[in-house]
């Protein structure tokens, strides 16, 4: 065992984990920093004991980082399940539940471009860290770099003694979708679907859970790329070119991708079309309540759709509303035992499983729906439109001078406008940044980045052209002009 001394340099997570340019900040002296202020933190609350899961991504280097971290862990005393393969961070988490673990270490940056990568921590409960977990790991890392002290232990000597064993998270993970899922009515259909694992971890689940009957399923981008392609593994329209052709160029009904970890999934139609991530929300939950007769609390974070809202207020079921991220829709789903909970980046929890966002889960209840409602994608989706009302969802990211950031902000504090784009506004909302909801039912949310100069701007509106408007008005109120 050696000791070796931290570098200088702050660690801030994000709304799940840390992320950072690999070779800038995100390094292996820092990951071992944030290994050690996770051995530190599961010491000062007992849990040590219990040992950690490690898991890694498809990145360049995820392996490496992942055993870096095992041997920091190791050399604290505590046992590791380190992956021997890369794998979904739903499946990694999962696995904290199988080995009656403290929790997991997931390496991978998520969506982010192929020049990051990132550090997840999953509590014992299986789901995103909550803030008060997030903010004591931060903590601890702000000491260990004060200290200096970060302990190791050679992976293969930990591996000799057993405080590392590698382990495949993938057979429990299947067995358990399968439980959740009607899997044999899927695989026993005639559906043709494509699936995009977007060069991400996800490769291979689908087929493996699917596999053996009548399914025709075709799967892409099915092997380890860490450029991704030249694309960002985010599963949204301008990332998925290559999905969006192949589904009616096989004649397919669905096309199914996930991100880069499999926690966030998205859908295209039987045409090609993309369904945007508040439309597959809307869809989930009216599969739920119309097909499959559950009831219980929807959770949702501010930046997703109303069509919750209103399909609950059909249905009589609760809708509870969070700040972005699933460290805050997470506690939300544990405290109400929700049916549901989602958020705009295409993350969904389904009753049953992990309070965590699980892709491949997701993409198969939307499987089972294609089948309920015996028709098109597209025809379901106006169905959609017919039962929770129209809604036509756009977002855009403006940034700004550093130096504006003050002023940027305070155009929002203060009074806030009348009308937006021509429409009444109702109220204000101010939960996470500012949402303005207007007299015909849209919205609008500011919300500015933590750590970049940025302004996200969110709407839903009852017609695109209507979405576009109102995103213009939102550039104007930030004072960036209006395109």
């Amino acid at each position: 065992m050696t000791t070796s001394s931290a570098p200088i340099s702050p660690i801030k997570f994000g709304t799940d984990g840390w992320r950072a340019p690999i070779a800038d900040t995100y390094t292996f002296a820092n990951v071992r920093v944030v290994a050690q202020a996770t051995a530190n933190y599961l010491h000062q609350n007992n849990q040590a004991d219990h040992g950690l899961i490690v898991g890694y991504d498809m990145r360049f280097a995820s392996e490496f980082f992942a055993a870096a971290a095992a041997e920091v862990l190791a050399a604290n005393g505590i046992d590791v399940w380190l992956t021997q393969v890369a794998a979904p961070t739903p499946a990694v988490s999962y696995s904290i539940l199988t080995h009656s673990a403290a929790g997991a270490a997931m390496i991978t940056a998520s969506h982010n471009p192929w020049t990051d990568n990132g550090y997840k921590y999953k509590p014992e409960y299986a789901g995103s860290a909550d803030p008060a977990t997030i903010e004591a790991i931060e903590r601890q890392s702000t000491e260990v770099y004060g200290n200096g002290q970060v302990e190791r232990l050679d992976l293969s000597h930990a591996l000799s003694t057993q405080k590392v064993r590698y382990f495949d998270p993938a057979p429990d993970y299947i067995q358990r979708l399968s439980a959740l899922a009607d899997v044999d009515k899927i695989r026993s259909s005639h559906l043709k679907v494509v699936v995009d694992p977007m060069y991400g971890s996800g490769m291979s689940y689908f087929p493996r859970i699917l596999s053996g009957g009548s399914l025709q399923l075709t799967e892409i981008n099915d092997f380890r790329n860490p450029y991704f392609g030249g694309i960002t593994p985010e599963p949204i329209a301008k990332n998925l070119g290559t999905l969006m052709a192949a589904v009616p160029e096989k004649q397919a009904a669905a096309g199914i991708a996930v991100d880069g970890d499999a926690d966030r999934v998205g859908l295209v139609d039987e045409k090609g079309t993309f369904i945007n991530q508040l439309q597959v929300y809307g869809l989930l939950i009216m599969y739920l309540l119309e097909k499959k007769g559950w009831r219980g609390a929807i959770v949702k974070s501010v930046s997703t759709t109303s069509m919750a809202d209103r399909l609950g207020e059909k249905y009589g079921v609760p809708v509870i509303e969070t700040p972005v991220g699933f460290k805050y829709i997470g506690p939300k789903i544990r405290e109400s035992n929700a049916m549901i909970g989602g958020e705009e980046s295409g993350g969904y929890y389904i009753r049953g499983h992990i309070p965590e966002r699980d892709g491949v889960l997701a993409g198969l209840f939307l499987l089972e729906m294609l089948l309920a409602y015996d028709m098109p994608l597209s025809q379901i989706v106006a169905h959609l439109q017919q039962v929770a009302g129209p809604s036509y969802y756009d977002r855009i990211d403006v940034r700004f001078p550093e130096e504006q950031r003050q002023e940027v902000l305070n155009r929002f504090a203060g009074e806030h406008p009348a009308a937006i784009a021509g429409h009444r506004v109702d109220h204000v909302q101010t939960i996470d940044g500012y949402k303005y909801f207007l007299d015909d039912g849209s919205w609008l949310l500011v919300r500015a980045s933590g750590t970049e100069p940025l302004i996200r701007l969110y709407t839903e509106a009852r017609s695109p052209e209507e979405a576009q408007l109102i995103l213009a008005a939102g550039r104007e109120m930030a004072g960036l002009g209006s395109g």
